[in-house]
């Protein structure tokens, strides 16, 4: 018995689509992770890969995603007007050191455009020549982020602009 090569190709796809389809694993309910850990709200299919999403950082700061899930900004203030941004991993957990010598959080409030730069503030473990923490001393844009301004981080990694909305959740700043 002879198999041509289209019968042979034909169920082979057949053979690969039964078995991609039977490789799910068991779907946790909705808001929920296998693993556990914080995890924010997501349908179905966006936990159907498995892995956790957390909804702060490891400095307790709002997280802010950048591309899809390749890097992470997590922005922490304090009432003295201090912001840091702290770049990470698509883990949302591990600290990421980058070239960059600054990154910009750009405000929409009362109609009006206006930018704020942070600048590179090496952390103790980052390399020589590499930041992954930027900081800029800004009651002002304290203020906004406390007031839900539409506000958006902008940075570049490996000669590439990422750029993620923040969404202040009242957990990314110490009382």
């Amino acid at each position: 018995m002879r198999i041509d090569a289209n019968e042979w190709l034909g169920t082979t796809l057949v053979a690969c689509a039964l078995l991609l389809a039977g490789c799910g694993g068991e779907t946790p309910p909705s808001g929920e992770v296998a693993g556990g850990g914080d995890t924010h709200a997501h349908d179905e299919q966006d936990h159907a890969d498995g892995h956790d999403h957390p909804t702060e950082g490891p400095h307790h700061g709002d997280l802010v995603e950048l591309g899809n899930e390749d890097y992470h900004g997590e922005v922490v203030h304090d009432d003295d007007g201090l912001v840091t941004v702290y770049i990470l991993g698509g883990d949302a957990r591990t600290a990421v050191p980058i070239d960059a010598s600054e990154l910009t959080i750009n405000v929409s409030h009362d109609g009006k455009p206006e930018q704020f730069t942070l600048v590179e503030t090496p952390d103790t473990d980052d390399p020589e020549g590499k930041s992954s923490r930027f900081v800029i001393s800004s009651p002002e844009l304290v203020e906004h982020l406390e007031s839900g301004a539409k506000a958006k981080l902008t940075v570049m990694i490996e000669g590439r602009s990422y750029s993620g909305a923040v969404v202040h959740s009242h957990h990314g700043h110490s009382h």
